[in-house]
């Protein structure tokens, strides 16, 4: 997660709010147990294994990489992965599309690189370690949308990879991408969620799908303090959503030689995981019964 650290701003409550003039409705996320119900079901990776790809983490950035891209190959993705070269940067973004029934399309994106000072578990080998086995779990079933996986490089020098794959979507491709979802310095405690900056559909259906699952959520806000991947997406009008484990105590871990392995709550870490699997297919089924997102 890109930024300083003076105090970070806490809030409570979810307030809808009107887009573009239009009432975001929240009539399907009362019933999420009712979703799954009906075959929206993924399997969920083993804690262990989950583990294991969060202690695999190199300090080299070109490595994590190599690590990600592997991890993918290994899974099954190798005909569907690329590597989109940014400018300035040595590494590029690596990309694993999950084809769906439909061009419909749920970004799910995490940085990979991270500061000299630390090891960089938290921020955010946290997140990207997550996409292979996001991809995992949701490739059991087949899918409404398309899902693209995305881990970032660049993010700790001001959102390189995230500018430049936003640059390149064309109108065609902004206007399939009903959400975004951003994972940035997860572990450090208990789910939050930047509420502030997240699509008021995408936030209450987080919720949903927290209760749902009885899993902890909470809303830490980092406005003006920090910023991530998810921000690039929102210039193109995207709807996106933030989930980390900041907290104004723990925020000073980041860019720090505290972030390492022991800086890691591996059950809160694990729940997050849960969460967020969850959540996308959800969000694949809920999206597709509402139609779509109004933009």
């Amino acid at each position: 997660m890109e930024g300083a650290a003076p105090a970070v701003m806490l809030c409570c409550g979810c307030v809808m709010r009107f887009r573009s003039g239009v009432l975001i409705s929240i009539v399907l996320l009362v019933v999420p147990a009712a979703l799954f119900a009906a075959g929206l079901s993924f399997q969920a990776v083993k804690r262990e294994v989950v583990e294991q790809r969060l202690a695999s983490f190199s300090r080299d950035n070109t490595q994590r990489e190599a690590i990600l891209k592997k991890m993918f190959t290994d899974l099954g993705c190798a005909d569907h992965l690329t590597e989109e070269q940014v400018e300035h940067l040595k590494q590029p973004d690596l990309i694993c599309v999950l084809p769906g029934r439909t061009n419909q399309t749920i970004v799910v994106g995490a940085h990979f690189d991270h500061v000299l000072v630390g090891d960089g578990v938290v921020d955010n080998w946290s997140g990207a370690s997550l996409l292979p086995s996001l991809y995992q779990g949701l490739r059991t079933e087949p899918r409404q949308h398309t899902f693209i996986f995305v881990a970032f490089t660049g993010e700790e020098k001001g959102e390189l990879g995230s500018q430049a794959y936003v640059r390149h979507m064309s109108k065609d491709e902004v206007a399939h991408t009903e959400a975004m979802v951003n994972m940035d310095t997860l572990g450090l405690g208990p789910t939050e969620m930047w509420l502030s900056h997240a699509d008021p559909y995408l936030a209450a259906a987080l919720r949903a799908v927290a209760k749902s699952l009885s899993l902890p959520l909470g809303v830490v806000n980092v406005d003006k303090v920090g910023s991530s991947d998810s921000e690039e997406f929102a210039r193109r009008k995207i709807p996106r959503i933030t989930i980390h484990s900041v907290t104004q105590q723990t925020w000073p871990i980041l860019h720090s030689s505290q972030d390492n392995m022991k800086a890691v709550h591996l059950d809160d870490f694990y729940d997050s995981y849960r969460l967020i699997e969850g959540y996308l297919v959800y969000l694949d089924g809920a999206l597709n019964k509402a139609g779509g997102m109004s933009q």
